[in-house]
């Protein structure tokens, strides 16, 4: 993925990139940037971001693209974030090549970008209060109203800045505001705030500064003072950037990058707001950042994501200039395409249900060969051990099965994957409660897999483990965390109240088979029939755990849902 590629998919930012370089500006250089604030861990949607950046300067022959920290808010920037940051972008398989850079490191120059519009009388101290500010700065319809210390003269605003960072003033008492038009239709630029008293430690300046750009501020500077030749955002900031230009144009500085902006991800039933994230994170709604609920790339990667997977849908998707809501089963469908091309398949049972075969020889073991992967046949095949007491899954059996239903059922027969052909003699149920407890069954000894007889024909396959030799493993099955989509949501409702009490299912006494003892953390495997599963951090040799990263069409689970709605 780090590699320059000449072809690529094409979309309006593409287009305005080829176009730039067939014109001659920058030299032909492309320069990008990957600019996130380190205040919390990488989504989805940043996902697609880090695809359109990384991904423009692989495509262009000496192109690169920067990992920078826009960290200007001290009191929500943690190290631990940047680290995650950094993991986060790896893990996708994009390198910034050394190209590591932080707004931090420019706070000198940017504190010199500020003078300098002092001086220009591009830029005033103001002594408002807040609310004043908001007041003054009128409305969508009406214009705002200059502040009454915007004509200051320059000496004295430089002589407040200076002394702003000195030190001497508490947080609140002033901000340095640009000099652009209270009257602007647009709001952004009606003196924005460049830089704000803040009395707190930065994680990587300490107490040096006790003032602290503002974002529409930093960002621009940043950009230019690295050389990004196009600075590729979301279309939230549309509207700031003609403020992006004045900020660099007015600050002097040489280098003019071309903001271009694009639309953000939305993703149906999922949560893609930081604030919701941090939210649902600091009031312990989710197990963490790395939840297999929420979209996070640590909790799609926990969850059995491939970074394959996400590139893929990024890629498909593309890159618009309207917003659009991209349905959660897109996701799906390119997870399980990857998976399907790469797991190993295995054998799991996640609801258990006995069945003796009772001709089986006691005491007899076979090793079943199974194929692990049909769609790579360099994956070859392992031995499956097979006994007189197997397990099967509940759903697998109905005592009085309805139509269409051809899995077991009393009387009739069905293929044992990899083994043989079964069929059901009997039914063992607790006389207490009733259920079924166990299943008594026959089986055909010439209709082994491989056998002259394997082609006879039964109307379904299911998978089993074998009693003796089956592993007790613990599954987690993770539903849409949210009942409603946030999109319908209303702003004046607690987004809250639509957490769905079943997005986490923890199956207990499930059982797999003896392969799968030491798989280790990440590996991921396809269940045969059921799904597509990933090992948990939180397991361990002696206590198998299982994330569902995505179920399997199910054919029959239609048909029965669809017979229940009649």
């Amino acid at each position: 993925m780090t590699d320059p590629a000449s072809t690529g998919p094409s979309d309006f930012i593409r287009d305005i990139v080829a176009a730039d370089r067939a014109a001659g500006k920058h030299d032909g250089r492309i320069v990008t940037r990957f600019p996130p604030e380190p205040n919390g861990y990488l989504h989805i949607g940043h996902a697609k971001s880090i695809c359109l950046n990384f991904g423009l300067a692989n495509e262009n022959p000496g192109g690169v693209c920067h990992l920078r920290f826009d960290d200007t808010n001290p009191t929500t920037e943690d190290p631990e974030f940047v680290e995650s940051i950094q993991d986060d972008v790896r893990w996708l398989g994009f390198d910034w090549h050394g190209k590591m850079f932080y707004a931090s490191d420019y706070f000198e120059r940017l504190y010199e970008c500020a003078v300098t519009l002092i001086k220009k009388d591009k830029a005033y101290v103001d002594s408002l209060t807040a609310e004043q500010m908001r007041d003054y700065r009128g409305t969508l319809t009406e214009p705002g109203r200059n502040s009454p210390y915007r004509t200051r003269p320059v000496n004295e605003n430089l002589d407040l800045f200076r002394r702003m960072r000195a030190g001497e003033f508490p947080d609140g008492s002033h901000v340095l505001r640009a000099k652009i038009d209270m009257a602007s239709p647009n709001i952004n630029l009606r003196d924005p705030v460049l830089y704000r008293i803040r009395h707190a430690a930065h994680y990587r300046t300490g107490t040096t500064w006790c003032i602290y750009p503002a974002y529409d501020y930093a960002h621009p500077l940043s950009d230019a003072i690295e050389g990004i030749t196009h600075s590729i955002c979301t279309l939230e900031f549309e509207d700031h950037r003609p403020l992006y230009d004045w900020v660099v144009a007015e600050s002097g500085m040489p280098h003019r990058p071309r903001q271009i902006e694009f639309a953000r991800l939305n993703l149906t039933f999922a949560v893609m707001s930081k604030r919701k994230l941090l939210e649902l994170v600091t009031k312990k709604l989710v197990a963490g950042w790395d939840d297999p609920r929420i979209p996070t790339i640590k909790g799609l990667r926990r969850r059995g994501y491939t970074p394959e997977a996400i590139r893929a849908f990024c890629e498909h998707i593309g890159v618009a200039k309207r917003d659009a809501i991209v349905e959660m089963q897109l996701l799906e469908f390119f997870i399980r395409e990857d998976l399907n091309k790469r797991s190993p398949r295995v054998m799991a049972v996640l609801n258990p249900l006995k069945v003796v075969i009772e001709n089986y020889p006691e005491g007899t073991v076979e090793d079943m060969e199974a194929v692990n992967n049909p769609e790579d046949p360099a994956a070859g095949s392992r031995r499956v051990p097979f006994s007189r007491v197997l397990y099967i899954e509940q759903d697998d059996f109905r005592e009085d099965p309805p139509k269409q239903f051809f899995r077991l059922a009393p009387g009739r027969e069905v293929r044992l994957r990899y083994a043989y052909i079964v069929k059901c003699t009997g039914v063992v149920k607790d006389p207490q409660t009733g259920a079924i407890t166990e299943l008594r069954c026959t089986y055909d000894p010439d209709t082994k897999s491989g056998s002259t007889q394997e082609q006879r024909k039964v109307k379904a396959t299911i998978h089993w483990v074998s009693a003796a030799h089956a592993v007790p493993a613990e599954v987690r099955l993770y539903n849409p965390l949210l009942v409603t989509d946030p999109a319908k949501i209303p702003s004046d409702q607690d987004w809250t109240q639509s957490l769905n009490p079943q997005s986490l299912e923890r199956l207990t006494g499930c059982l797999v088979e003896p392969s799968l003892r030491q798989a280790p953390a990440g590996t991921r495997y396809q269940f045969e029939r059921t799904g597509y599963f990933c090992v948990d951090p939180d397991s361990s040799s002696s206590s198998l755990v299982f994330n569902r990263t995505v179920s399997l069409k199910d054919a029959w689970a239609k048909i029965e849902k669809t017979q229940k709605t009649v």
